[in-house]
């Protein structure tokens, strides 16, 4: 790290502290060259896609939105707030794991009924329902089908 006195590139690092949350990292350091003391502090940098919307515009990634969809699938359903929390934790990573600037909603959308279908039958449904737009009885009965096919009949 270049010191900002005298832009020497010789410092040590004489303390490392991590703060409560555990998301950032202070340092204090000292400049071989002028002993003056000073500070840094590190984050992690995640670099999340643009999610491309149907109507073609982008949006910056947003885990809030996901875990509100997550939730509005699964309400009242008999799912623990683990679970949930551990399902959007794994969609975080798939989408990072991707390693694309852009990401389309259908493929999160993709990825979030996955999710839900390994939580609850029903909160998959109800998210299929929505995403997929089913017009009548049929496609629910599609639905139910392809989520079951052993004991659809």
């Amino acid at each position: 790290m270049k010191c900002p006195f005298c832009s020497a590139a010789d410092t040590a690092v004489i303390d490392t502290r991590i703060n409560d949350e555990a998301d950032m990292v202070r340092r204090r350091r000292r400049c071989q060259l002028c002993d003056k003391r000073f500070t840094t502090f590190e984050r992690s940098e995640l670099n999340l896609p643009q999610v491309i919307k149907k109507n073609e515009s982008r949006t910056p990634f947003d885990r809030q939105k996901l875990r509100a969809s997550l939730e509005l699938a699964l309400r009242k359903r008999p799912v623990a707030v683990e679970s949930t929390d551990k399902a959007l934790c794994r969609l975080e990573e798939k989408i990072l794991a991707g390693g694309e600037r852009e990401i389309s909603s259908q493929a999160i959308g993709e990825l979030v009924m996955n999710e839900l279908k390994k939580l609850d039958t029903v909160a998959y449904i109800r998210y299929a329902s929505v995403y997929r737009n089913f017009a009548d009885i049929d496609a629910f009965s599609r639905a139910i089908r392809e989520f079951s096919p052993d004991e659809a009949g």
